[in-house]
């Protein structure tokens, strides 16, 4: 997609979807945003939670990285724009609901299981990243399964790791334990459109009912 593209497809929105939506804009810029959800979700450019979710601006607070990984909580002055944001959906736009979700096919867990993270120079910043979701490696490669179940069993395993590492945050950790926030895990099938969500007492993932979804 060239500039020209995203110029034209500026111009689509000014001229259709806009003016429709212009009042609620104006709100939104008015009152500010109050969004109840905050994504933890992948940068691959097939997995937008908006389109997913079928929303409309305002409504989910979405912070986006290589293989939707959720750091441990290290306050030590440096530069850490996840748990920044995690820190702004929580602390400042309290919302209620943190998901984090996974996708099939993830580039960033293809290279975690090709062991990028061991490898000092194969990459500038990503190594580096994903040693991160280290220990998801470790426990995957520790099960008796075959090698063409593993790219799924780690993108499963970096969602459960990250609500792990979502309780790190003592913010996080008291709204859990008040009920004031709830945390889910997700993973979404690129090609078959499926939605799982972690069941928290089983620990698996459930495909999500086409049929619910459309009855409520």
């Amino acid at each position: 997609m060239s500039l020209a593209d995203l110029l034209a497809g500026y111009r689509r929105f000014r001229t259709a979807r806009f003016p429709s939506a212009q009042v609620l804009y104006r709100q939104l810029e008015a009152r500010g945003q109050s969004p109840k959800t905050l994504f933890v979700a992948c940068c691959d450019s097939r997995v937008d939670p908006a389109t997913i979710f079928d929303v409309g601006p305002g409504e989910l607070f979405v912070v986006r990285n290589v293989a939707n990984l959720v750091p441990v909580s290290t306050p030590d002055g440096r530069h850490h724009g996840t748990s920044a944001a995690i820190e702004f959906a929580v602390v400042h736009l309290n919302v209620e609901h943190i998901v984090v979700m996974g996708h099939a096919q993830c580039g960033g867990a293809k290279e975690l299981l090709a062991g990028v993270h061991e490898d000092p120079t194969a990459s500038d910043f990503i190594g580096s990243w994903m040693s991160l979701a280290a220990p998801a490696r470790e426990r995957v490669l520790r099960l008796p399964v075959a090698p063409s179940d593993m790219q799924r069993l780690i993108e499963y395993e970096i969602v459960r790791q990250g609500l792990k590492n979502l309780l790190s945050f003592n913010w996080v950790r008291e709204g859990v334990e008040k009920g004031q926030l709830q945390l889910h895990g997700m993973h979404f099938g690129i090609a078959t459109g499926e939605l799982a969500v972690l069941d928290q007492k089983s620990g698996e993932f459930q495909p999500v009912p086409l049929e619910e979804l459309e009855t409520g």
